[in-house]
């Protein structure tokens, strides 16, 4: 077996050398940067992100991560680009394209058609006088520094500060618009991401579903509501329909001497624990596990004396949400 000490001289190597190159980017970054970020916001249209060959892997992920982020964004293949779809994009977009040289020759057809049609364009590469920063409407220059690979050919250092300012224009762009993790589930409604992020809303149960009786209904009828709907609960409402109590299982146990002589307002729990439709769905798994309980009712947010729905544990636990 070859020397591990080897392997990891030349990883952490690599690793911070492309650390130095990222110190180096944020130091250097200028007004360009913040011009590029007012483009953005102005945008009517789309992002379009283009490179090619490594350069066109961290458009892609770039372009992913502005629509993902509130900024529609796709990405177009400059070769594509010169064989129809120039057609993807409108006076209304804006153009970001990436080259570490700035002298792609794929991309010459995608920056004519943005100077021929005014199409903004945004550049970026480490040569300030290339052809493509000179045509650019904003030009941003990387650092001029070696690939981390040693022989300077492997396209590493470059890829990762060009992915890395992608990174910052995003989060320069969500952080202006004020981008809240709850728009950020809207583009994310699946996987662990979009568990974590779903809200009470997204999984209660509502209408006909809903546990409820009144204040004077009897306990035989109570009993039925809880068997019927399956939730081991039920809440007990007013005449506006306010929820102002709760029978649990506790509550039966309580009362079960002459239980079937009471009604649902004589026996109930008063004052429970309700939370938001709109709260976070794991803060509400949190809430069940710290009170030993099994469901919650969820109050309307426009009017929190209103039930909107229930909460079952299994629910949360069912959508990934821990």
């Amino acid at each position: 077996m070859a020397d591990p000490n080897k392997f990891l001289s030349t990883g952490r190597r690599v690793i911070r050398e492309e650390a130095t190159a990222l110190e180096q980017l944020a130091d250097g970054l200028d007004d360009s940067f913040a011009m590029a970020v007012d483009l953005l916001l102005g945008v009517k249209g789309r992002a379009i992100v283009s490179g090619m060959g490594k350069s066109g892997h961290i458009a892609r992920k770039i372009a992913a991560t502005f629509a993902s982020t509130g900024t529609p964004a796709h990405f177009v293949h400059p070769a594509e680009a010169s064989h129809g779809d120039l057609g993807m994009m409108t006076s209304g977009d804006v153009v970001l394209v990436l080259s570490n040289s700035g002298e792609t020759p794929e991309l010459a057809d995608l920056v004519t058609y943005t100077r021929r049609f005014g199409i903004p364009m945004i550049g970026v590469a480490s040569r300030s006088n290339s052809t493509l920063l000179q045509q650019a409407d904003v030009s941003i220059t990387l650092p001029q520094l070696g690939e981390a690979c040693g022989s300077g050919v492997v396209p590493t250092t470059s890829t990762t500060m060009t992915l890395a300012l992608g990174d910052a224009l995003a989060v320069a762009l969500m952080e202006h618009r004020n981008f809240t993790p709850e728009n950020f589930r809207e583009f994310h409604p699946g996987g662990k991401l979009g568990a974590q992020l779903a809200k009470v809303s997204d999984l209660m149960h509502v209408g006909q579903t809903v546990p409820v009786v009144s204040f004077n209904t009897p306990m035989t009828d109570t009993l039925l509501i809880i068997s019927q709907k399956g939730f081991g609960v039920v809440g007990v409402v007013d005449e506006n329909q306010t929820l102002i109590g709760i029978v649990t299982d506790g509550d039966l146990r309580r009362h079960m001497s002459g239980l079937l002589d009471h009604s649902a307002g004589e026996i109930m729990t008063t004052n429970p624990t309700v939370i938001s439709s709109q709260s976070l769905a794991a803060e509400a798994l949190a809430i069940m596990n710290n009170r030993k309980i099994t469901c919650l009712f969820a109050a309307d947010q426009s009017n929190p004396d209103k039930i909107a729905g229930i909460l079952h544990i299994h629910d949360c636990l069912r959508a990934g949400v821990v």
